[in-house]
Parts: C-alpha cells; sequence; structure tokens
C-alpha cells in the first residue's frame, strides 16, 4: 500500500506537486547534435533502438549541489586556422596545393616551418587549407588578397524497421510503381557519410546481390587501425578517416587506446546513421514487441556507402572544422552522389557559426550533390535551428506510430499505461511510496516502489539513488516537456505525465490499502499512436536570416530499429535518436530520387520534398509537437511537413535555384562582396545582385517576412515537371489577420513555355501591433498535383521591439 508519512515533508511536497500541476527537473546542457537514449533498450541480437532522450545533467557538486560550471577551454600555443579561398584555380590538385603552401609561406617565411604549421590543404571540391599558427600571425594572413574567410577550427556537435512502413514504403514493395521498385532500391547510387566511422561487420552492409562498382568513383578504403581495404566490398565502397585538426587543438590528442585512428566506429553513432541511410535488408529481427519475422533497412537498401570519419569518440561525439571540411572536400573528389552530415554547430547568429558546414557544402551543392543535415537537438525553443543556409536540406525529427508501453496494474485489475523499455521480470503487486524530494528516501526505499514528483530546486531522484537504497521501480510523474534520466539495466524507470499520474496517486490514496504491479513494456503501433515533432527537434526561425524558412522538411528520428557495434561496456551510450537519425532517413530518399530524376538539382530534389510533405501523420491525424503544452505543429517546426516520398516522386512543379541564387543570399547578409563572389564562384562575371534585389525573392519553396509592415510584393518563379499541358490555379490560406494575394490566377504550361512567375502581394490586414509569426500555405493546383509551400508572416510596426 501507498505510505503516507502526513509528518514527512516529502509527502507535502508530493501533494504540493500534485495540486499544481507542476514538475521541474533540472535540464542539463543540450548539445546540438544527437541525444543520447536515457535508457539501455532491451537485447537483441546486435540492434540499438532510440527513443528521444534530454543529455544528462551538467556537473554538479554532490554535496552543495552548486553548479561550477565547466573548466576553462584549453588553448594551444599553435590553434589551427582555417583560410578559404574560394573555387580552385587549378584542375590540377598538387597546383593547388602548391598555392596554398606559398601563400603560407609568406608569412611564415621558411619552406621548413610552412610544412609544418600546414594541417590540411582543400584542394578537390574548393580551394583552402587548415594550419597551425600563433593568433597574429593567422590575422596577418587573413589579409592576403586571395582569402576570402578566415575561421577559427572550432569543435561541432555530432547531432530502422518501423520507419519505412510508416512512411508508406514498405519493407517487401507490393507496388511496381513504387519509388524503391522503380530505382531498383538505390542500385548505383552511393551516400557519403560524414560521421564517427562504421562497424564493417554488421549485417546492414552485407553486399550479397550487389552488382560493380559503379565507374565513377574515385574512392578508396584506407589502412588503418583494425581496420583494411578488406573491410570494405560492394556494399561499402569507401572508407576514410581525419582526426589531425581535431587532434591538434586538444589538450591531450586522441589515441588508439580510447579509439580506433581508423574509419572503424567506436561510439556507434555513424554506424545507425549509414545504416538508416541505405543499410542491406537484415531479416527475423528478435526484439520485444516486434512482430515475428521482422526486417531492418535502410531508405535506399541497395544504395552503396562511403563513410568519411572526421568526428571522434570525445565527450560524446566531437568533430572540428578542419576535419569535416577535409571530408567535404574528398567525398566531392570521390564521386559521392549524396551527403548525410549528421553535424552541426551552434545557432547564435554569427557569420563563423553559420559558414562552419554552410561553405563546403556550397561547393557539392553547386557540383550537384545534395547535402541533408539536421536541424539540431536544442529544441523545443524558438530560433534553435541550425544548418539553415538555403542550399542544404535541413531536417526536423519526429516520432513514429510506434510506442513503448508498460502497464502498470492495481489489484483491482485497473490499468494505468507509462512510457518505459523496462524488459526484465514482472514486478508482482508492492507498496508505493510517493515522495517530492530524496531527503529520506534510504528510510523509505527498501522493497518499494517510488512514484516522484519533483519541484525546483529539488533535483530529481534518480534511479541509481533509488537502486543503492533498496528501491525496485521509479515512476516518474512529469510534463511533457521535462526531461528524462538515465535508467539501469533491467530497472523500472515508467515516465507518466501529470495528468495520469495525479489520477492514479489520487485513486491509491483514496483506497485504505493498494499495491501496483509494473509488467515488461510492449511495443503498441498504429493509427492509435500519435506522432509528433520531437520535443529535442531544434524550431525555427532562423537566427540568421530568419526570411529564409527553417527547417525544411521533418522525418522520423526517435525509436529507430538500427545496428548495434559490439562492446562490453554499457551499451547506452551507443543508441541515439534526434535528428541526426532523421537526417539519413531523408538521405535515403533522396538517394532513390536522384536514381528515379538523374536530372534534377539538389534545389530540385529539395523543393518536391517540401512542397508535397504532409501536415498530418500518415492516417490523417495533424502532427502535434512535444515539449511543452501540447499544439499543432506550425512550418517552424517541421519546414513543409512530414516526408511524403512517393508523392515527392510526381510533384508536378518545382522551385528550382542555383549558384546565382545562392550567392544572392550571401550578398544579402553583407557577408560578400563582388570580389569574393567572384572567387567563390571561380567565375570573374559573378556580381552580387543590385541593391533593389530583396531576399525574399530568393526562390525558395517557402516564403517567409519577418519584419512586414505595409505591402509587399514577394516574386517566385515555378519549373513545370509534370504534364507538358497543364494549368494551375492558387489556393490561398492566407496567415490570420494577413492579406495574401496571388497573381496571376492562372499559370498555364505549354511545349515551349515550362517556367513562369507569379507574384505574392502581401500586407498587414487588421494587425496594427507588433505581433509573433503566424502560418499559413499557398497551393498551385491543376487537380492532379498540389503544390504547396508555407507561408510565415509577422509584422514590425516599432523596429527592434519584439514580443
Amino acid at each position: 500500500m501507498i505510505q503516507t508519512l502526513k509528518t514527512d515533508s516529502s509527502f507535502r511536497l508530493c501533494f504540493a506537486a500534485i495540486a499544481f500541476g507542476f514538475v521541474f527537473i533540472m535540464n542539463g546542457k543540450l548539445s546540438s547534435g544527437t541525444t543520447p537514449h536515457e535508457a539501455d533498450p532491451p537485447q537483441a541480437s546486435n540492434l540499438a533502438l532510440s527513443p528521444e532522450a534530454a543529455p544528462p545533467d551538467t556537473a554538479m557538486d554532490d554535496a552543495s549541489g552548486i553548479n561550477f560550471g565547466p573548466l576553462p577551454p584549453f588553448v594551444p600555443e599553435f590553434p589551427v586556422y582555417i583560410f578559404y579561398l574560394g573555387e580552385r584555380k587549378h584542375d590540377d590538385p598538387n597546383l593547388v596545393t602548391q598555392s596554398h603552401l606559398e601563400i603560407l609561406k609568406s608569412v611564415l617565411g621558411s619552406e621548413e616551418a610552412t610544412n609544418k604549421s600546414m594541417v590540411y590543404s582543400y584542394h578537390h571540391g574548393f580551394s583552402g587549407f587548415a594550419a597551425k599558427l600563433k593568433p597574429a600571425e593567422a590575422e596577418k594572413l587573413k589579409k592576403h588578397p586571395e582569402v576570402i574567410i578566415l575561421l577559427e577550427n572550432r569543435k561541432l556537435g555530432l547531432q530502422t524497421t518501423r520507419t519505412w512502413d510508416y512512411l508508406g514504403q514498405f519493407s517487401t514493395p507490393t507496388s511496381s510503381k513504387s519509388l524503391l521498385h522503380e530505382t531498383n532500391m538505390g542500385s548505383g547510387a552511393i551516400i557519403g557519410v560524414i560521421d564517427s566511422g562504421i562497424w564493417s561487420e554488421s549485417g546492414s552492409f552485407d553486399d550479397d546481390g550487389y552488382g560493380p562498382i559503379p565507374k565513377h568513383w574515385k574512392g578508396q578504403c584506407v589502412s588503418a587501425d583494425q581496420f583494411s581495404p578488406a573491410d570494405c566490398n560492394k556494399k561499402l565502397i569507401g572508407a576514410k578517416y581525419y582526426i589531425d585538426g581535431l587532434n591538434a587543438d586538444l589538450e591531450t590528442s586522441i589515441n588508439s587506446t580510447t579509439e580506433y585512428l581508423s574509419p572503424r566506429d567506436h561510439n556507434g553513432h555513424g554506424t545507425q546513421v549509414s545504416s538508416t541511410a541505405a543499410g542491406s535488408f537484415v531479416s527475423n529481427m528478435t526484439l520485444l514487441g516486434l512482430s515475428s519475422g521482422s526486417i531492418m533497412r535502410g531508405g535506399a537498401p541497395k544504395a552503396h556507402i562511403a563513410m568519411y570519419k572526421a568526428c571522434w569518440d570525445v565527450e560524446g561525439g566531437m568533430c572540428s572544422v578542419a576535419d569535416v571540411w577535409k571530408a567535404f572536400d574528398e567525398a566531392i573528389h570521390d564521386g559521392v552522389d549524396v551527403l548525410s552530415v549528421s553535424v552541426g554547430g551552434s545557432a547564435l547568429k554569427t557569420l563563423d557559426v553559420e559558414i562552419d558546414i554552410a561553405i563546403p557544402a556550397l561547393h557539392a551543392v553547386n557540383k550537384g550533390i545534395p547535402v541533408v543535415s539536421p536541424a539540431g537537438n536544442e529544441g523545443s525553443r524558438s530560433s534553435s535551428v541550425i544548418n539553415v543556409s538555403p542550399w542544404i536540406l535541413t531536417v526536423a525529427a519526429t516520432t513514429l506510430d510506434r510506442s513503448f508501453s508498460t502497464l502498470i496494474t492495481l489489484e483491482n485489475n485497473k490499468t494505468y499505461l507509462g512510457q518505459s523499455l523496462y524488459t526484465g521480470p514482472e514486478i508482482s503487486f508492492t507498496d508505493v511510496i510517493c515522495t517530492g524530494d530524496h531527503s529520506n528516501v534510504d528510510q523509505i526505499t527498501k522493497g518499494k516502489v517510488i512514484m516522484h514528483f519533483s519541484m525546483g530546486p529539488v533535483r530529481p531522484l534518480t534511479p541509481d539513488v533509488v537502486q543503492k537504497n533498496g528501491g525496485i521501480g521509479l515512476i516518474y510523474v512529469r510534463n511533457p516537456g521535462d526531461s528524462r534520466v538515465e535508467c539501469p539495466v533491467n530497472f523500472p524507470c515508467i515516465y507518466l505525465d501529470m495528468e495520469v499520474g495525479s489520477e492514479l496517486y489520487t485513486y491509491i490514496q483514496t483506497r485504505s490499502s493498494m499495491k501496483i504491479k509494473i509488467s515488461p513494456y510492449k511495443t503498441i503501433i498504429g493509427e492509435s499512436v500519435a506522432s509528433k515533432v520531437a520535443k529535442s527537434s531544434a524550431r525555427g526561425p532562423s537566427s540568421f536570416s530568419p526570411a529564409i524558412l527553417k527547417p525544411d522538411i521533418a522525418a522520423p528520428g526517435l525509436t529507430l530499429l538500427t545496428p548495434r557495434i559490439p562492446t562490453d561496456e554499457d551499451t547506452r551510450e551507443f543508441v541515439y535518436s534526434g535528428t541526426s537519425m532523421a537526417t539519413p532517413v531523408i538521405a535515403g530518399i533522396v538517394a532513390l530520387l536522384k536514381i528515379s530524376h538523374p536530372n534534377w538539382s539538389p534545389a530540385v530534389i529539395k523543393s518536391a520534398l517540401v512542397t508535397t510533405a504532409m501536415k498530418t501523420d500518415p492516417y490523417g491525424e495533424r502532427l502535434t509537437v512535444d515539449g511543452g503544452n501540447y499544439k499543432v505543429a506550425d512550418a517552424f517546426d517541421y519546414g513543409g511537413g512530414l516526408v511524403n516520398l512517393e508523392k515527392a516522386t510526381d510533384p508536378g512543379l518545382v522551385y528550382d535555384m542555383d549558384i546565382n541564387d545562392y550567392t544572392h543570399y550571401l550578398c544579402s547578409q553583407t557577408l560578400y562582396t563582388d570580389k569574393k563572389v567572384s572567387a567563390l564562384t571561380g567565375n570573374v562575371n559573378n556580381k552580387c545582385p543590385s541593391s533593389s534585389s530583396s531576399i525574399l525573392d530568393l526562390n525558395v519553396p517557402s516564403i517567409t517576412i519577418p519584419d512586414l509592415k505595409g505591402t509587399v510584393n514577394v516574386t517566385r518563379t515555378v519549373t513545370n515537371v509534370g504534364r507538358v499541358k497543364s494549368v494551375y490555379k492558387p489556393v490561398i490560406e492566407a496567415p490570420f489577420g494577413f492579406n495574401v494575394v496571388v497573381s496571376p490566377k492562372k499559370l498555364k504550361f505549354n511545349k515551349t513555355r515550362n517556367k513562369l512567375a507569379f507574384t505574392v502581394t502581401v500586407s498587414p490586414g487588421s494587425h496594427r501591433v507588433n505581433t509573433a509569426f503566424y502560418f499559413g500555405s499557398l497551393t498551385w493546383s491543376d487537380k492532379v498535383h498540389n503544390v504547396t509551400i508555407p507561408i510565415s508572416l509577422r509584422t514590425r510596426f516599432i523596429d527592434n521591439f519584439f514580443l
């Protein structure tokens, strides 16, 4: 039965928590990459299930509870700096490298010092170099006429059976018209992955039945620590690693005692990403709650994989900009068709942070290689999205139609469902203790289940404390936006939301004698499970460029079934979730689209995905957001919406862009002059557009106006990729209170006219004050295709005054 110690302050705190309906759980620092899982998943072959979780708490002194914050960062005597020079001036990479050495020598003086300083020469996809220099030397070199940008070598963070059934791309295609069938499951496509390495022995990388390696492939598999070319095959066709940039800026260099100094994966992140994008079919998965004979595969199961290990098992996953740039440089040269880059920096509005990934990604996209990257995991707060450049395909994360539920049964057979991955034996009927703190947990815990309500500033009760004091289970009652904690293996940590937890508490409290039973979790799949944008998924608008909608698209990134690398350690650290796992879902789909439409540019592929996306789950229920109060999701949560891969193959109309659009974006941000634009593109005739050209007219598949005062005209151009003779009419869903008018009223396409422009006129309508963003949409329809772009509007009658 529940113990009601009326003189116990923990009981009074518990009662107060219920009365006010409030739970406060102290959050740790959120990374901009993947979030580790809070509890060890069931052991099942070599699988990893990755539900969403928050990172661990920040370090605190156990005695005083004071957070002392991080130690001052190590600053090397010769930090690594990156010098970006734009497009290559020579086709011969050796000549490009020689020019880099000469520039470096102009400051250092001697050839010996120059060679010692050089870390990387970027000479394939673009021109630039990384070098170890004193700050004063770097500042001097910044003034060299060929240097466009100087960057510090910052650290970046690492940011499936049911997935494909959920998205309507079933593991055993039944339709000859499906994208998977028409592309022969991605056969011939090469997906490059910049991540933490790969465990080549996993069944997800089996090459049984594969054809020859594509002739355009120039990459290789390197021989290094516990990895050799023999570890590659017709599936895994490339594997390289890059560590010099990170090691040069670390106080203690990474060595073979803590990591594999090779493409071999040490923390599992890269293996999960690779298998999600292009894993081969793995049959007969056995996991509690899954149907017998379940199949695991990637989005493009017959595509080839090339791993570029630029991220290392340091502090949960760390990469340096210098290493990531080198990975981009060689991936472009090697001949990848798609790049999946689950890496990102901060959401802060600074030029340097924005171009950490954007500059090499621009060169890849300009060469026809789509770059898919995560929106980041710093949600659910506003303006937390990263990778915001318009040439990057930025991915938000949603849940699946799969829930892992644990049954709590009362003695009268009344039941409650909580969220858990508990796989241990059933806990028979036992007493429950309700507590609001853990000051006397050692006196009340032994042999009991603890039902925990937490109120700030009290730290949350952790499972290890309960287990240490003899407790046999922990029920967390929490608000939807509160964090989860790590749970020991086979120890039940069950999560209830506040409403259900309060009902359970009240029900037990009214009985003179009542105990509970806890059962192992079971999987619930299908329409009854609501799909949500993940709490951790970063949100728009972009703080760097609020007129460009980000994220672009959403895909499942939680509770994905993926391979796990062998380890003797606690396996929780090998389970990941979040936008970095949603990214390869989109990368696999992009690979299929490239096979299906080889002439589509990266911008066209992005447009096809955005304009055909769903605002609902596959069952027609509107997507909501997790993290705090539930609300209907909007464009800042999921961009165009949840990916609809079959519709994306035939979008009807597309919004295309090229290097001129991208330089327009850079010039609008005052990042580039005519001289820099010419150097970036390698064409002296390329210039910044006139000052009258508006960033609002950039041909992105969305319309976002963050500072509307009066009437504004926005232009877009669409290209017909559907029926040659077709007529489209607009359908407008204007944001609340705003006036939106489209001209012309029809778009008529024929053999000689497959591109047409239109104008959208927007005014504040009934609004007379500074507002928050309101959302709507514009759809062009020919009664076969519905080509939809999101509209996001905010008035700013008073400058620099925000709600």
